[in-house]
């Protein structure tokens, strides 16, 4: 028996059965009103053993994640869901040099010394620079992928539509690098800005990259999601990290916080936090983060990191935004994106619902990193021995905000948790 047992959207309250084919949006969702975002509905379950051995987060958590649930409703058997992760898995290990596999959670010497810890407390750092693509993202989008597969595998798709993602950063290395592992093809949607050097790791992995200019007859946004969103209308897999795109972003991207959860409590762990901060650009991280850690019982105070020169959350936070409001009034997209930590610059932070939720279960808040702070916790992480980009290390840029506010943020035994979650390019 599996945990997810449908969607329901936490907008309008629409639902969608587990066994949609293509459960990506909720059926109210048109390309002119994306505001809509589906949620899975759980029925808790008592814990199992069964598979807690596996190193791999998507085995260990089948029986919690949507895409296995729905599979199962299909008829695919334990066994043969465990066997589609593992040759997956392989597949990918064999395009980028790593599997999924459960990254650390240590206590950063350097970064505890430096930010005036004591040695009962201290700073511990989720290192996903390790991880598949060097970031978080692959996480969102495996489970889609999966999903796919096993339409396949179960003779319910017989041809491969191609996948699509509007981003420049750690998500379109994440899509492209799974894309490839699986042989499916993909269309990469880019701002007219883009890194030429990023675009070659991009054609390197067989990915077709399309840089969007803005049209006149454009409305306001971003016009690589623009694009992006006209290819998922003539049939295009959303294949991306945003949940009103693609609720299944939302499932795999949860393991995060149930690894952390199980991680906390262990002999080399915190044994408790008193604050988790994460970056926050489209959102999906911080609301699967938050999200995995709840389900699993740790009470741990979200902390939502924006750069100063884009920060839609902190903005829709500040006007005690919910799920009824108007998505155009709390959440229009921001002019002129600019930071060093150009990852998270999203215009518009498409999963604020569910941020929110966990700001607001989790009695957290938002946080808004000074450039000068996105630039001192990125030569900070590389002197704790992390190789992250500016957004990698964005959410301890936001612990160093808190921080130069207080005039003693830390004292000597509170245990604060950060993400290092996108690997230098």
């Amino acid at each position: 028996m599996h945990e997810v047992t449908g969607w329901r959207c936490a907008v309008c309250g629409a639902r969608t059965a587990l066994t949609e084919r293509m459960p990506w949006r909720c059926p109210k969702s048109t390309l002119m009103d994306r505001h809509h975002v589906l949620q899975a509905i759980s029925a808790q379950l008592e814990p199992t053993d069964e598979l807690a051995a596996s190193p791999n987060p998507f085995i260990r958590h089948d029986r919690r994640l949507a895409w296995a649930a729905a599979a199962a409703a299909r008829g695919m058997t334990d066994s043969a869901r465990t066997s589609l992760v593992s040759e997956f898995d392989d597949a990918v290990r064999a395009v980028d040099g790593v599997g999924f596999v459960t990254t650390p959670f240590e206590r950063s010497e350097v970064l505890s010394d430096e930010l005036g810890f004591g040695v009962q407390g201290g700073v511990w750092a989720k290192d996903e620079t390790r991880s598949v693509g060097g970031s978080q993202k692959a996480r969102h989008l495996f489970t889609v992928m999966l999903h796919l597969r096993a339409l396949e595998l179960l003779g319910q798709m017989s041809v491969r539509p191609p996948l699509a993602i509007a981003s420049c950063g750690n998500a379109a290395l994440a899509a492209a690098t799974l894309a490839r592992a699986a042989e499916w093809p993909i269309d990469v949607y880019v701002p007219t800005w883009m890194n030429d050097g990023f675009g070659d790791r991009l054609d390197a992995l067989r990915a077709n990259v399309h840089r969007c200019e803005r049209r006149s007859t454009d409305p306001p946004g971003d016009p690589a999601m623009l694009r992006f969103r006209e290819a998922v209308e003539v049939g295009a897999v959303p294949f991306t990290v945003q949940g009103p795109e693609n609720a299944l972003c939302l499932d795999g991207g949860r393991t995060i916080g149930w690894e952390l959860a199980e991680q906390i409590p262990t002999s080399g762990g915190p044994g408790q936090l008193d604050a988790m901060f994460v970056q926050v650009g489209g959102g999906a991280f911080a609301a699967c983060l938050g999200a995995g850690l709840a389900e699993m019982g740790q009470d741990v105070r979200l902390m939502a990191v924006q750069a100063a020169g884009c920060a839609p959350l902190d903005r829709a936070w500040r006007l005690g935004a919910n799920a009824a409001s108007d998505w155009n009034t709390v959440m229009p997209p921001w002019s002129d994106p600019v930071s060093l930590a150009d990852g998270i610059l999203d215009d518009e932070t498409y999963d604020w619902i569910s941020v929110i939720e966990a700001l607001r279960t989790s009695d957290g808040a938002t946080v808004v990193a000074s450039e000068r702070n996105i630039e001192r916790a990125h030569a900070l992480a590389h002197r704790a021995g992390f190789d992250a980009s500016p957004t990698g290390s964005a959410g301890l840029a936001g612990l160093l905000q808190v921080a130069d506010a207080e005039a003693n943020p830390n004292g000597l035994d509170r245990r604060i948790g950060v993400v290092i979650s996108g690997v230098a390019r």
